[in-house]
């Protein structure tokens, strides 16, 4: 091979080694007699690559003490090719995956919901950036579908999502901490979804209640459902591990109604006070056999691989205020939910009913 040709390929593979923490900070780099008989070539190729290597600010030589790695990698160098990095090991991931027979539709959706795990509440900023749209409330598996639409609509605004349950998004809009909030809140006296509580939450206030989708609800349960868990009477079982959602989820505002209804006491269920913030978390502790049911949507059960009971259907909705639904960057995302496209896509990730997906209703 070319010497003069191998020393790029010297530095590279160094380089990589570098920034995907193989060789950390202050590391040494190898012997150079390893590195002659790894590559095949002179002293004098390795030298030339240390030399490349060191111009780039990636590693120091000192005498006496080899070639190491900087203690703090030069910033011009970390964004791009920690990008690089990511990209890397991303597609061998897909790789492993799809050669394990899963479809690019099914690997993009598990990966959403794998994302909303990580998504927690924080205060949004006093004064939130102008092309961010702040959405707080129920944790919703499409919810991250939308936002990446809502990106591609409105040609670069950002939806940022905090998933804090159905209440805590209407008191987030009460206190100017978001612009829309997701809401299924069952009102247990007029039977019906959200609009008693924004009448409480939001008084005097002109609010559109742009609907997502219906939501198959239900239990989640173990593969096969060896247990045998078919209605909420069986969570009082002994031997029964349940996982719940936080206070103030929709989901638990209607669990709680259904067992006061059917007269079970919470304290006789084992796990009713071990609580998870999303759907996504529920299904995982489950599919990880921590516990043995839980209570949410279908799509998070159907992305783990896991049984399903359907108990209820129930509608979520956006929350909007008249003076956010104004903008055109809402009103490109109305558009876009009420699209045959969106209808398909929401449709597709499993557990949805999108006959009235983009449809308006307003309280006054």
């Amino acid at each position: 091979m070319d010497q003069s040709h191998l020393y790029q390929q010297i530095v590279e593979s160094i380089r990589a080694e570098i920034l995907s923490g193989v060789l950390k900070p202050g590391d040494p780099l190898p012997a150079m007699r390893k590195l002659t008989e790894q590559w095949d070539c002179t002293t004098g190729t390795i030298m030339r690559a240390y030399q490349e290597l060191a111009r780039q600010g990636l590693v120091i030589s000192h005498v006496g003490q080899g070639t190491k790695v900087v203690d703090t990698l030069p910033e011009q160098n970390q964004t791009p090719l920690r990008r690089a990095t990511l990209f890397n090991r991303t597609e061998s991931f897909l790789l492993e995956i799809m050669t394990a027979g899963y479809t690019p539709d099914e690997i993009e959706q598990s990966l959403r919901v794998a994302l909303d795990r990580w998504r927690t509440f924080s205060s949004a900023p006093e004064q939130p950036a102008p092309d961010v749209l702040r959405f707080v409330g129920s944790h919703d598996p499409a919810m991250a579908l939308i936002a990446a639409h809502y990106h591609e609509v409105t040609e670069g605004f950002t939806l940022q999502l905090s998933f804090t349950g159905s209440l805590g998004g209407l008191i987030a809009l009460a206190e100017k901490k978001a612009d829309l909030a997701g809401c299924h809140l069952w009102d247990e006296n007029t039977d019906t979804y959200n609009e008693p509580f924004v009448q409480k939450l939001l008084p005097g206030q002109k609010v559109a209640l742009l609907t997502l989708a219906q939501r198959r609800v239900g239990l989640i349960l173990t593969p096969g459902n060896p247990l045998g868990v078919r209605d909420l009477t069986d969570l009082a079982r002994v031997g029964i591990r349940f996982v719940n959602r936080q206070p103030g989820s929709g989901t638990r505002v209607w669990l709680d109604a259904q067992l006061q209804r059917a007269g079970l006491d919470p304290s006789t269920i084992s796990g009713y006070s071990d609580e998870k913030m999303t759907h996504s978390e529920v299904a995982r502790a489950i599919s990880k056999g921590q516990v043995d049911v839980g209570l949410g949507v279908e799509t998070a059960a159907l992305s783990f691989g896991l049984n399903f009971q359907l108990l209820t259907t129930e509608r979520y909705d956006l929350v909007i205020p008249a003076e956010t639904w104004e903008m055109d960057t809402v009103q490109a995302l109305k558009g876009w939910l009420d699209s045959p496209q969106a209808k398909t896509a929401i449709h597709n990730l499993g557990g949805y009913d999108t006959t009235q997906t983009g449809t308006v209703h307003w309280v006054a």
